[in-house]
């Protein structure tokens, strides 16, 4: 019984691990991202957080599968628009103004 417990222990905490490293290291590589289409770091950091916080891990990686497409801030929207997913457009549109802006943290 007590090495049920340990098993059952031991999946939760992997799986936990495994779901914030993922999310973790989409907000990486969005942030890698626009970091290298010309956003300074602290607006490239504040897309990663938001983009992360408001979309799935499979709408991110559509996003940043298209960063090589994309040199400059507008050209991650343009990219977006590619995706034909109007959540993608909406959310990376209204990010890149709020941090880009300083408005959003």
């Amino acid at each position: 019984m007590i090495r049920l417990v340990k098993t059952v222990i031991l999946i939760a905490v992997l799986c936990t691990v495994t779901w914030f490293g993922a999310h973790w290291y989409a907000a990486y590589r969005v942030r890698t991202a626009f970091a290298e289409a010309g956003l300074n770091d602290r607006a490239a950091a504040c897309m990663g957080e938001r983009l992360v916080r408001k979309l799935s891990l499979r709408q991110i990686h559509k996003l940043t599968a298209l960063q090589k497409a994309a040199h400059t801030p507008g050209g991650m929207v343009e990219a977006a628009r590619e995706i034909d997913d109007p959540r993608v457009v909406k959310v990376t549109a209204t990010s890149l103004l709020l941090c880009s802006s300083g408005l959003s943290r």
